[in-house]
């Protein structure tokens, strides 16, 4: 048997946590420690670790944040906690400590990582109308983007009960994000580390309408959307200056052919190029390398060569009555198209993150 810690982040909990620790102590398979991380909760939440720790269970370990630090803050904690201190284990169970994962749910999810231990197995809950609008909200937004950028369909992304190959915790606790969206970058960036995603069905049990959730709508959901928009501020910033540049060029030129069309598009996507580089490596994707220029460089060139040749062919298309702005409306439509592009081949082959977790 493949043996696993389990690791319980909580902020205020309730009486669900101390029976979900009673639960827990009653599994039979090979469950090496359950690790709760009090996250900073107040003093009149505070009974509740008392009472676990009367439990005298040597499996158990509380951690305590003195300040709320995020979900991602206390999951980095417990996933280095159970990193040093148990060697042995290989996958860390994570479990919200509402009540909402069972133990039955967890055994279930236990047992797909028994047949796949470098998986990234997660507890998926089937989505319907009934679901409070917090989650289907979370849900909807960040299954979305994780499709978008990584083309993975995964159904919930917003589960909590995931168990987590040790190779990949080890990465896990070097993630920016103390907050909810490092449970997103976990899925997001899943594919670029080698790991491969299997959902475990579980029941969908929410409980006072999730009312102990603590998902904030809108700080939480831009946190998530964070580096998309840093990418999307960045390519609007040499957007601008790529437009503005070949307006100028092919005003002054007059005459739309090809040739004039490429070198306006050479000049002026090689200034805002350098600009979108300089931003992208240092604020979106962070310092992925000696080597990203040179790729960079590569794309620069297909990216130019392809947006001259089909801003000719557009220009071609749109009538003459835009006179002299009609090949910059050309070039907007085709960097519009290439803009998606450019995202899929930066963030999966340019700056990707991570090393490949060894099998």
């Amino acid at each position: 048997m493949v043996q696993v810690a389990v690791l319980i982040p909580a902020l205020n909990p309730d009486q669900q946590l101390v029976q979900l620790i009673r639960k827990l102590q009653q599994v039979q398979s090979d469950l090496l420690a359950f690790v709760v991380v009090d996250d900073g909760s107040d003093n009149s939440h505070q009974p509740v670790f008392h009472k676990l720790a009367q439990f005298h269970e040597p499996k158990l370990h509380i951690l305590h944040h003195v300040q709320n630090q995020g979900k991602g803050a206390a999951l980095k904690t417990g996933l280095n906690y159970c990193l040093q201190h148990f060697p042995q284990i290989r996958g860390i169970a994570t479990m919200d400590s509402d009540g909402q994962h069972t133990v039955t749910a967890l055994e279930s999810c236990l047992r797909q990582f028994q047949r796949n231990p470098q998986h990234l197995v997660i507890g998926t809950r089937q989505f319907n109308q009934k679901i409070p609008f917090r989650s289907r909200f979370g849900n909807l937004l960040t299954s979305g983007l994780v499709r978008t950028f990584t083309h993975q369909d995964i159904s919930n992304t917003q589960t909590g009960l995931r168990v987590i190959p040790v190779a990949y915790a080890q990465q896990l606790v070097h993630f920016p994000g103390n907050h909810y969206e490092f449970e997103f970058d976990m899925l997001l960036k899943a594919k670029a580390a080698g790991v491969t995603v299997t959902e475990t069905p579980i029941p969908t049990i929410y409980l006072n309408g999730n009312r102990a959730s603590h998902f904030r709508v809108v700080r939480d959901s831009l946190a998530i959307y964070s580096r998309f928009l840093k990418f999307s501020a960045s390519s609007l910033i040499s957007f601008f200056i790529d437009i503005g540049l070949f307006s100028l060029i092919m005003m002054l030129v007059e005459v739309h052919s090809l040739r004039n069309i490429l070198v306006a598009t050479i000049i002026a996507r090689s200034l805002s190029a350098v600009v979108n580089y300089l931003i992208n490596h240092h604020l979106v994707f962070g310092h992925a390398g000696q080597r990203t220029l040179l790729k960079y460089g590569c794309l620069l060139v297909v990216q130019m060569l392809a947006s001259g040749y089909f801003t000719s062919v557009v220009t071609g298309i749109l009538p003459d009555s835009a006179g002299s702005l009609t090949p910059t409306i050309a070039k907007i439509i085709v960097d519009l198209t290439l803009f998606i592009l450019s995202y899929w081949v930066q963030r999966d082959v340019i700056f990707k993150e991570g090393r490949h977790v060894d099998n």
